[in-house]
């Protein structure tokens, strides 16, 4: 069975292009959820109108399944609470100003 650090470090490889930065630094993922071999993941965007909203959510979907014991794999949407810059990890933040 995989493991939510397991999750959390497949997500790391998930770049927005946007911003150079993975979408787990930047504070997008807010969950992770485990179900034998199903990952449920509740992942915000920065912004609703993002472009690249369909994309993030494809990689971060792709990222998730190339792990072993992985079959399914969904990708939840959330707006709630919404995304803000103190969301992301210092390294990020730093990164922002």
């Amino acid at each position: 069975m995989v493991t939510k650090k397991e999750v959390y470090e497949a997500l790391k490889t998930v770049i927005d292009p946007e911003v150079g930065f993975d979408i787990v630094n930047l504070g997008l993922i807010y969950d992770v959820k485990i179900e034998d071999d199903c990952v449920n993941v509740d992942m915000t965007l920065s912004t609703r109108g993002c472009p690249l909203h369909e994309l993030l959510k494809q990689w971060a979907k792709d990222a998730v399944k190339n792990l072993p014991n992985v079959q399914n794999c969904h990708i939840n949407i959330v707006w709630e609470p919404a995304w803000n810059v103190t969301m992301a990890s210092d390294e990020v933040k730093k990164a922002l100003k």
